[in-house]
């Protein structure tokens, strides 16, 4: 649920918490929706690991009336195929391939979102609530469940956003299946002797973001927008104190005739520990690019350049359409 959602954002470097106003702000900032016309539709696949791991995402809003909207969206972050070598040497010592099993590993989160115009003008709020689910394949499984809450503020072409996530503590509890675990716990000896905790919990984090659209000669287009991104406890952000963690985000996005669209952003600022105990500072490099015509976005990020980061290295491939296409 930390990874991103949307080629579009992620070449952005995320720092869209204030400007998103689309199918995706179910995931960014839920009261962007309040700006959604028609119904809209999108899809996303990323490969981490070098192909091993798949992230995809499928999302689906649309306006209630002239000052609501709603979402859902579905999240699956998996492993397939797994080799499951536990029971490849028998107890007398004997190698049987054929005792080799395949499983695998998947976590899913699914969102259900509201949004609304509030009386003062400008002014929306949106919350989610979120169902999570994790599977290692017979091993364990765990349900979760979890709320946001996001709001955003326009005055004079400027955006403000905020984005509360898991603002009442995400619990997942575990289910263990003792009989696959023994098999497990036998495999290597003197290791993996006791059951794991069985209560997950994801403590509350917060975004805050600004955002303004310039345009140029009416044919040309420059959003900029920025982010900090809050952990109420001290980590390896850029900035940090036993109270909040603070990461900064900065994304550009130039537009012609909003159709072409080139993204550019910088995040993910980590004081990283080196193997002599010395620190440097990592960060996150983003690029995108996109094009838009009659209702139909296609979108593609590539993050973290050159590896700047401890971060996830991936090629990223979205599709957004508005629905309303399909009535003109």
């Amino acid at each position: 649920m930390n990874i991103g959602v949307d080629a579009a954002a992620l070449g952005m470097a995320n720092a869209v918490t204030a400007s998103t106003g689309d199918v995706n702000s179910a995931y960014w900032n839920p009261a962007g929706l309040t700006a959604l016309e028609d119904s809209q539709l999108s899809l996303m696949h990323a490969s981490y690991f070098a192909n091993i791991a798949k992230y995809d995402y499928v999302a689906f809003a649309k306006p209630i009336d002239d000052r609501s909207a709603f979402g859902i969206s579905i999240i699956r972050f998996g492993v397939d195929d797994i080799l499951n070598t536990t029971e490849l040497i028998d107890s007398q010592g004997n190698i049987d391939y054929n005792r080799i099993s395949l499983f695998s590993t998947a976590d899913y989160g699914i969102t259900f979102s509201y949004a609304r115009k509030l009386p003062l003008e400008g002014l929306n709020y949106g919350v989610n609530a979120k169902v999570i689910r994790r599977i290692i394949g017979d091993f364990a499984s765990s349900w979760g469940f979890g709320f946001d809450v996001g709001v955003q503020f326009e005055r004079n072409d400027w955006k403000f956003g905020l984005m509360l996530r898991d603002i009442t503590t995400t619990y997942n509890v575990w289910n263990i299946n003792e009989a696959a675990y023994n098999k497990i716990k036998d495999a290597v000896p003197g290791e993996n002797q006791e059951l794991p905790e069985t209560t997950e919990i994801t403590l509350p984090k917060a975004q805050l973001g600004m955002s303004k659209k310039f345009i140029f000669h009416y044919d040309y287009s420059l959003l900029a927008a920025a982010n900090l991104n809050m952990r109420f406890a001290r980590t390896n952000d850029i900035i940090s104190t036993n109270a909040v963690s603070i990461d900064p985000a900065i994304g550009f996005e130039g537009g012609y005739l909003d159709l072409v669209f080139l993204r550019a952003g910088v995040g993910n600022f980590q004081n990283v520990v080196q193997l002599d105990n010395t620190k440097k500072v990592g960060f996150q490099p983003n690029i995108g690019l996109g094009f838009k015509y009659k209702g139909i976005e296609i979108d593609y990020a590539l993050t973290d350049i050159g590896d700047q980061s401890v971060a996830l290295y991936s090629n990223i491939f979205s599709l957004k359409v508005d629905l309303g296409i399909f009535r003109r």
